[in-house]
């Protein structure tokens, strides 16, 4: 059992130990290219997301189904969660390689990430009664910083190995496990869950404030991974000129910046409020997918500012929402509610993409990336339809 230490020094940890981690979120996507050569198999990348999508989804609803982050202890969850993905995607470099062996350990990959993820929020929850705004506004910045690595790795034109990706990552997810698991505690704020109640997951539907903060993070979620997965093809739409290099290295400053964001948003809800940010950002997000619809025509020189705007606005409000999510149960079922509503909000993003792909076969990326406010629209609706109803 590790020593009690400081919240800050416990902020730190579980920042690192998240981002590497989470690494072996990005890892599969890097190593496409290769696969498909060795398979004999093209466009794979959109099946290897999709299934690691929905290993955390799996993930998640069962941590959340069996209340694990509650009724044992987070950091250990923590622990044995990233020691599992990492050997799941050691099982791909090891055995004999196949398209459908790959499918399934990437899903295990995703599976465990649920682990992660979730629990690395709660853990932090434990620690800070006040300012949890500020410590998730780290938390999910690192995330997204993770997210937006692979795209300068593709600008500056760097080639690894299937083989090196897969034996970082896995090593890195190891590192991330033991940093948690044997130097950072359970948090001083954490209350037990002890017994499985089947009856917990209604009793959180019924949770007024819970709906509230759960609804304006899907409007977010519905958002984000997918404009995120289109920016590319956004870009290459407004700027007819640019090379794949270049929209991979706008792509990379566009998603990096929101990691900025979400610390800056952090500092700014210790003053005025998870909840004030949270919709201020939300707001804003939809309120550039409708400049986007409605403009004809973009002038070149507003292209990249415009975007940078956005993708500080589509990110700024996760740690927020994940904050009033934590702040709306008791601290007994925050680890539940935090998974739950990160399963739910992922399997979102799997519908908005593939929705949107659908929309792509026939509507030009301003548009069907523009429709992308409804999303927002309906978050900020609900928060409030919520909030102000009576517990």
């Amino acid at each position: 059992m590790a020593k009690q230490i400081s919240s800050q020094s416990a902020l730190i940890l579980i920042v690192i130990a998240q981002f590497l981690g989470t690494s072996l979120w990005f890892a599969g996507n890097a190593a496409a290219i290769e696969w498909e050569e060795l398979l004999g198999k093209e466009g794979i990348i959109p099946m290897l997301t999709s299934v690691v999508q929905l290993g955390f989804i799996s993930g998640t609803l069962l941590y959340a189904f069996w209340s694990i982050p509650d009724r044992y202890s987070p950091s250990e969850v923590f622990f044995f969660s990233a020691i599992l993905a990492a050997l799941s995607n050691l099982a791909i470099l090891i055995l004999p390689l196949s398209y459908g062996s790959l499918l399934t350990f990437r899903f295990l990959v995703g599976f465990f990430l649920a682990g992660i993820y979730p629990v690395g929020m709660k853990i932090a929850a434990d620690y800070f009664e006040k300012g949890l705004g500020s410590a998730l506004g780290f938390l999910v910045g690192a995330l997204v910083l993770g997210t937006a690595f692979p795209f300068l790795i593709k600008a500056l034109g760097l080639a690894f190995s299937w083989k090196i990706i897969l034996f970082t990552t896995s090593g890195l997810a190891l590192i991330g496990g033991v940093l948690v698991g044997f130097f950072v505690p359970d948090g001083p704020f954490r209350k037990i869950n002890p017994k499985f109640d089947l009856g917990l997951l209604p009793k959180l539907s019924k949770n007024k404030a819970l709906k509230a903060s759960a609804s304006g993070y899907f409007g977010h979620m519905w958002e984000l991974y997918t404009f995120w997965a289109f920016l590319p093809a956004l870009i290459s739409f407004l700027v007819k000129e640019s090379t794949p290099n270049t929209q991979s290295l706008w792509t990379f400053f566009i998603i990096a910046i929101g990691g900025v964001s979400c610390a800056v948003g952090g500092f700014i809800a210790s003053k005025k409020g998870s909840d004030k940010v949270a919709l201020w950002s939300l707001t804003g997000s939809g309120l550039c997918g409708l400049i986007l619809l409605l403009v004809p025509n973009f002038p070149l020189i507003f292209v990249l500012p415009f975007l940078l705007i956005w993708g500080i606005l589509v990110t700024a409000d996760s740690p927020q929402f994940s904050t009033l999510v934590a702040q709306s149960v008791n601290p007994e079922h925050r680890g539940t509610a935090l998974t739950l509503v990160n399963c739910m909000g992922f399997a979102l993003t799997v519908v908005s993409i593939q929705f949107t792909r659908y929309l792509g076969n026939f509507l030009e990326p301003k548009i069907y990336l523009g429709l992308l406010f409804l999303g927002p629209l309906l978050g900020v609706l609900l928060f409030k339809k919520f909030k102000n109803q009576k517990a």
